[in-house]
Parts: C-alpha cells; structure tokens; sequence
C-alpha cells in the first residue's frame, strides 16, 4: 500500500492540532502541515474543504476528518485514494469503433 497523503490544517495553539501532528509522528507517518493563523490562502482553502473554520481539519487520500478524531483518522488511513476524476473520465470516452 502507498504511503498515504496526509494534509493537517492547525493552528500553534491548538492541543487536539499538536495531538493529531503527534499521532502521524509516532506512527511514522509523513504529513504536510499549514499553519491557518498565519496562510491565509490555506485557511480559505480548508473552509471551502469543509465549510468549518475550526481546527485541526485532516485530510487523508482526499478524505476530510474535522477534528482528530483517533477511529476516523485510521479509518481514512486505511482506505486506497480514490482514482481521479480525468482518470475515470478515460474510460467514458473510449470509442472501441474508432480504432
């Protein structure tokens, strides 16, 4: 299984932020962290996400937990990313009479 794609939005002064960072760390798992206090872009980002402005908001293989939330957050790690939408579209448009 492929490494998952983890994106934490948090905050310096959330504990249930440090804790969700910390559970990736311990697991060995590499994560991307923005700091929404201070990346504006990344904040309109995470509310366009989830329609939430509160932290932590985790994201794994495009899947969103609000919170940390230790059972949804490894039932996400366990799930495959799902196929990209252009990679599904190839199979619509395949015309087996135009060869």
């Amino acid at each position: 299984m492929a490494e998952p794609e983890i994106i934490v939005y948090s905050t310096p002064d959330c504990p249930h932020c440090s804790t969700a960072k910390g559970y990736f760390k311990s697991k060995g798992l590499k994560f991307t962290d923005y700091d929404v206090s201070k990346d504006d872009a990344r904040a309109q980002e995470m509310v366009q996400k989830t329609g939430q402005t509160a932290v932590p908001v985790i994201e794994i293989n495009g899947r969103i937990v609000v919170g940390f939330n230790r059972e949804a957050v490894e039932a996400a790690l366990k799930k495959q990313k799902p196929p990209k939408r252009e990679d599904l579209m190839v199979n619509l448009l395949f015309d087996p009479f135009n060869l």
